[in-house]
């Protein structure tokens, strides 16, 4: 499992061009199911516009997709691909909506617009680094409580609020691999009594 980037949340950004409107908007996505629900969200909310291009990136299998939706083609689409897969980003989809201004732009004016749209979407958006993850907890005595917790926030642990019974449940994030030093430290400290478990890995933004 490698860390990848993509985008926190849907960001938009808008160009115009000879008094056409392009506006686009970027979302993370992770299955091609996720993506055309995307598109068919922006085509529903935007039924006057003239065209809906759209372009994708999924980091399974590295699957593409795009389309011009009318314009000529390799004049829409591929630009806004291209523009995500210079990026460096993955698992998002980009939906340029366009409302023509009357005036014709050429092929030459049609990818420069689409292309600067993708790119204020994009510059718009902030970005995340997903990494592999494992979520962690522990039980211990109260009088270990702070100790406990110190060491995991020391170890890059995110800690999620305590659990206070007879002992005190410890739940966290951090990044897969890191869990087992201080694990071994935890015991330490419990001189063995601590009760730990460990997810398997999945990925997180952490």
């Amino acid at each position: 499992m490698e860390e990848y980037r993509t985008i926190r949340r849907t960001a938009v950004g808008e160009y115009e061009e000879k008094k056409s409107r392009f506006i686009a908007a970027a979302a993370p996505v992770s299955t091609e199911a996720e993506a055309l629900a995307f598109l068919d969200g922006v085509r529903r909310a935007n039924r006057t516009a003239r065209h809906n291009v759209y372009a994708y990136l999924l980091r399974a299998g590295g699957r593409t997709r795009y389309s011009d939706d009318g314009e000529p083609a390799k004049t829409a689409g591929a630009p806004v691909l291209e523009v995500i897969t210079h990026s460096g980003l993955t698992d998002l989809i980009v939906v340029v909506t366009r409302y023509f201004g009357g005036v014709l732009l050429g092929t030459g004016g049609l990818v420069r617009a689409y292309t600067a749209a993708a790119r204020a979407a994009l510059d718009a958006a902030e970005t995340v680094t997903v990494q592999p993850a494992v979520r962690c907890a522990v039980t211990v005595d109260y009088p270990l409580y702070e100790r406990a917790a110190a060491l995991i926030a020391g170890a890059g642990g995110v800690l999620e609020p305590p659990v206070f019974t007879d002992r005190v449940g410890l739940c966290w994030q951090m990044r897969a691999g890191a869990e087992g030093p201080l694990l071994d430290s935890l015991r330490e400290l419990t001189r063995g009594r601590a009760e730990t478990t460990v997810s398997p890995p999945y990925f997180s933004p952490i």
